[in-house]
């Protein structure tokens, strides 16, 4: 299929502006001439594209067209590259990555590639169960993400396992056992968790895994940071889930308590990546998953 690049920037820059004024206004077009590019371009795909409403957006038929297009520049940028004299600027590639992976394994793991490809890294945090879609949607090369079933077009690679662990800090563990190994449940869930954001789900998949309990009303705090989230749980404001990796130094100096010894959830990632993606992009790819290889183990068990 032939597709007019006209109108497939013009369907692009709807996308971005959020209206057909504006993107005609940006494209230095008439608004009738914009209108007519995106009926046109419906015409040939045999399908809507955008929801006209007060902003404008892609229709799921939309935003795969979308991802065809982000995929399409990225390609071109990468050729671009290439043919340049050597040592003529930076390709920018997205990703989306779980705020834990990043503050852990991921960046130590890609710094040498991106030196060596002359990539610039842009990082969408979000949590692992929700890196997808902005895969989905074209906005990144790639994601990680515990969906291990790929997206059409895509591949989805394993990665290894973050594993987590129930802590707190050395005093509020103490209060929570009371002399036991670990707190009972009614005392666990009187006292505040730790979340990372309103998407973070450990909490609740360690309450279902190992204590049987299922869709539990309990206080929690929400802080989206990493270091905030450190010292939240350091300095006794609630219990928490850790990955492992990322907390060891804390439970080897007792900063942090397993408040349930042996009890782990094991969260399986993988790297999404479009299939026909650039070379410049497979070259991150790559350094993803030896990085992964190193830090969480390969292949998945």
């Amino acid at each position: 299929m032939n597709l007019d690049p006209r109108q497939l920037e013009t369907f692009a820059t709807i996308v971005q502006e959020g209206s057909l004024s504006a993107a005609a206004l940006r494209l230095k077009v008439t608004l009738a001439a914009t209108s007519l590019r995106i009926k046109a371009l419906e015409d040939r795909m045999g399908q809507r594209l955008l929801v006209r409403g007060k902003v404008a957006r892609a229709t799921p038929a939309g935003q795969a067209l979308l991802a065809h297009i982000k995929q399409v520049r990225l390609l071109e940028a990468d050729l671009a590259s290439t043919l340049k004299p050597a040592g003529t600027g930076l390709q920018v590639l997205n990703v989306a990555v779980n705020a834990d992976s990043l503050a852990s394994w991921f960046l130590r793991g890609v710094q040498s590639a991106l030196q060596k490809n002359k990539l610039l890294l842009h990082v969408v945090v979000d949590d692992q169960d929700h890196t997808l879609q902005w895969l989905q949607n074209g906005d990144v090369v790639g994601c990680v993400t515990t969906l291990a079933a790929p997206l059409r077009g895509c591949v989805a690679e394993p990665l290894g396992l973050m594993r987590y662990r129930c802590v707190a800090a050395p005093a509020l563990a103490a209060s929570l056992c009371k002399g036991a190994k670990s707190p009972t449940p009614h005392r666990l869930l009187a006292t505040p968790a730790i979340g990372f954001n309103t998407k973070d789900g450990l909490q609740d998949q360690f309450l279902q895994q190992h204590l049987g309990l299922t869709q539990v009303n309990y206080p929690r705090h929400y802080l989206p940071a990493a270091d905030a989230y450190h010292q939240a749980l350091t300095d006794g404001m609630g219990w928490g889930m850790v990955a492992t990796i990322q907390y060891a130094g804390d439970m080897q100096t007792g900063s942090l308590v397993d408040l349930f010894p042996g009890q782990l959830v094991d969260v399986p990632l993988y790297w999404q990546h479009w299939q026909r993606e650039a070379p410049q992009a497979a070259k991150l790819s790559l350094a993803i998953k030896q990085a992964a290889a190193k830090a969480l183990g390969w292949p998945l068990g």
